[in-house]
């Protein structure tokens, strides 16, 4: 064989082997926002790897409200396993005033998060994708010697293993090691607590079909109770910073409900964070989706839409950065995906911030508002439904665009709101709550398990 034949063999059997041992995309996560990265890679067959710390199925906290927008944004042909489906709301403020509104096709549906995320995982392998749980990742590389050329992304694991891609999403919660390698920075902190109560059958039927929304006692706080067949989901939130009165709403709202004799099977606290507008969405090849880019709604908290919405795009995108010859052509995928983000994703919240100032002010006319005017409450279904979002609302209205027009003429003339503004990156996320692969709490929203820093703030 002559010497050319030979080097033509030698770099043949090296491609042979990168393409063995190099993954398309690697993704960091596997709840809603990660298993929806990896089933969207893995649909345009790709060779996709799942890497989830926990073993499947595990629990979550998270109200399990599934709206709309979540339930579009499903894998083609996914059964829901929903626990109860919908058709009246009770609003209360603080207690008070409660209204409960009623209608005749199903609003949203409930679920339990482990059957969820394990549902949507199969979905992803069944495209092709590989699972791997127990997996902890320890970092990150994009040069040095675990790196072997520029179009690389090394994934270090915690026992030392190196997993190789052509590009990374990281969908491991905002307290994760790939939010904190890109530099996302967050803010809008709160804490949420939530207990799983068991009820006996009598006390499960008056809640069937309903939920309870209570307006709470701090500024911008909230209550909830979400049926789940014969368990209860009862949860706060408010801002962080306010962990005993926190405590003592959730403990004065189980009260109040005839509650308070059933024992929770679960008791946890969890943190939110939302993303700051400059927070970045990548760095190289390594995208960011879901609570790891801090990416929910700032009213509500809800985070499955997001997650799942965030994820599927995280996914498209990162097939491009792994097709990428060249950094400058990773980098013009990376800028297309955070593009796509902020014209979505970034503008219902924006939206959902203005709509918090509101709320923090004047819960007291958002209750009245949603209770007694008809508009509002067909606004309320048709966001719920997914057949209009809180941003294509506030455009298409133009009674809900002047509300909150004049509302941010008050609060210039006033030098700001009365929340609190927290900024953190993801690096000090993680210091306070590192143990969450995913985080969002809230009403359908993708939860963390209980963190160090939540637990602080309940006790």
């Amino acid at each position: 064989m002559s010497s050319e034949n030979a080097d033509a063999e030698e770099v043949r059997a090296g491609e042979t082997q990168d393409a063995a041992t190099v993954w398309d995309v690697v993704v960091v996560g596997a709840g809603p926002a990660g298993a929806s990265a990896a089933y969207a890679a893995a649909v345009a067959g790709r060779r996709v790897l799942l890497l989830e710390k926990a073993e499947l199925p595990r629990y979550k906290t998270c109200g399990g409200g599934i709206i709309g927008p979540s339930r579009d944004a499903l894998p083609p042909g996914f059964e829901l396993p929903l626990q109860d489906r919908v058709h009246a709301v009770t609003f209360s403020l603080n207690g008070r005033f409660a209204r409960t509104r009623r209608s005749r096709r199903m609003l949203f549906g409930l679920i339990n998060r482990p059957e969820f995320d394990a549902g949507l995982v199969e979905q992803a392998q069944k495209a092709g994708a590989e699972l791997r749980t127990g997996v902890t990742v320890s970092r990150v590389e994009q040069h040095g010697p675990a790196v072997p050329d520029r179009r690389t992304v090394a994934v270090v694991l915690a026992d030392g293993e190196t997993v190789l891609a052509r590009a990374v999403v990281g969908a491991d919660g905002s307290a994760g090691r790939i939010g904190a390698h890109v530099g996302v920075k967050l803010d809008q902190v709160d804490l949420g607590l939530e207990a799983e109560i068991p009820v006996p059958p009598s006390v499960a039927e008056d809640w069937k079909g309903r939920v309870l929304i209570d307006w709470g006692p701090m500024p911008g706080s909230y209550g909830w109770v979400f049926p789940k067949g014969d368990t209860l989901t009862v949860g706060v939130i408010s801002a962080r910073g306010e962990g005993a009165a926190t405590k003592r709403y959730l403990e004065d709202f189980v009260a109040r409900l005839g509650l308070a004799g059933f024992e929770p099977a679960v008791s946890s606290g969890h943190l939110t964070r939302c993303r700051s507008d400059d927070s970045p969405l990548s760095r190289g090849r390594v995208l960011v989706c879901g609570d790891a880019a801090g990416l929910l709604e700032p009213w509500t908290r809800e985070g499955i839409s997001f997650a799942l919405r965030s994820g599927r795009l995280a996914g498209e995108w990162a097939v491009r950065i792994a097709e990428a010859n060249d950094a400058v052509d990773a980098r013009r995928q990376a800028l297309n995906y955070a593009f796509a983000i902020k014209a979505g994703l970034g503008v219902e919240m924006a939206v959902g911030r203005r709509m918090l100032a509101l709320f923090e002010r004047r819960p007291g006319l958002l209750h009245a508002t949603i209770t007694g005017l008809r508009p509002a409450w067909n606004a309320f279904t048709d966001i719920t439904r997914g057949s209009t979002t809180l941003a294509g609302l506030v455009r298409s209205s133009g009674v809900a665009r002047r509300a909150l027009d004049v509302l941010d003429r008050r609060m210039q003339a006033t030098g700001g709101t009365a929340r609190r503004g927290v900024t953190e990156s993801a690096g000090s996320a993680s210091s306070s709550a590192a143990s969450a692969s995913t985080s969002s709490s809230g009403p359908g929203e993708a939860g963390t398990e209980p963190s160090a820093g939540a637990a602080a703030e309940a006790s």
